[in-house]
């Protein structure tokens, strides 16, 4: 009878003990989701928005078409505003965006924090491409760091690749004083990337993610969507998002004080 009352009891606080395992469970989950946040669907920009983030942007190319750059700044949905935009400058050896200096003006006139990234070409001499981009773009404080946007591998080995991607980073650097950033797929900065460029900042495209991208590495921007729409702009537009607040984003931009 002892025995029996005894495995009752033990029985008893087995399941007290597991009842509190799942509701310590059930209450970090709660916890997670109010912390990563639920994304939410803004009907003004079409589409939905990790939440969390503070500071959202785009990028244009000449796809966009002519950009009315002041619709563009004043649009707002749900209190969510445009805070930065990246704008194609060049391709390869001697590729200009023929929207680029439209773009890369105008923006600037309505006060939007730009950047300007070259569209790499493997195979193709690396230093021809960064002069190509270091001709055309001209950096002025507030600028966001130049990027590099790598996306093929031209057939080239990895450590060809890898080696001429350092190239136009080292030729960039060196001229304008400041690290780039590497832009890129998720696939393709974890095959090729991910050793050996941490110094460098990246920006991230991956889409359907509710909350961030799916890596383990630092990211600095992340590219969400390519169905966005937003006033000014006629057709899709990609949508982008700040890791960091407004301070960590004013110590990016170009000739910030350390």
């Amino acid at each position: 009878m002892a025995k029996r009352r005894i495995k009752k009891i033990y029985y008893l606080g087995f399941k007290i003990f597991l009842s509190f395992c799942i509701l310590v469970v059930a209450v970090l989950a709660v916890i997670y989701f109010f912390r990563a946040g639920k994304p939410v669907f803004y009907p003004g920009f079409g589409i939905t928005i990790p939440s969390g983030y503070s500071i959202h942007g785009i990028d244009v190319s000449r796809y966009q078409g002519n950009i009315e750059w002041g619709e563009v700044k004043n649009m707002e949905s749900m209190g969510l505003k445009i805070g930065f935009a990246f704008i194609k400058a060049t391709e390869g050896n001697t590729r200009v965006d023929r929207q680029f200096e439209r773009n890369w003006k105008k923006a600037k006139e309505q006060g939007i924090p730009t950047g300007a990234y070259h569209f790499f070409i493997p195979g193709k001499d690396p230093h021809t491409q960064a002069a190509n981009f270091i001709q055309t773009v001209t950096l002025s404080p507030g600028n966001l760091p130049p990027v590099l946007d790598i996306e093929k591998t031209g057939r080239l080995s990895v450590s060809q690749l890898r080696s001429e991607v350092q190239q136009w980073l080292d030729k960039v650097e060196s001229h304008y004083g400041v690290t780039p950033i590497i832009y890129t797929n998720i696939s393709f900065y974890e095959k090729y990337f991910s050793s050996g460029f941490e110094k460098y900042p990246i920006w991230i495209a991956h889409y359907l993610q509710p909350h961030k991208p799916r890596t383990e590495r630092k990211w600095t921007f992340w590219q969400h969507s390519e169905v966005g729409q937003v006033n000014g702009i006629r057709h899709k537009v990609d949508f982008n998002v700040f890791y960091g607040d407004s301070s960590d984003f004013k110590k990016l931009l170009f000739g910030a004080l350390p």
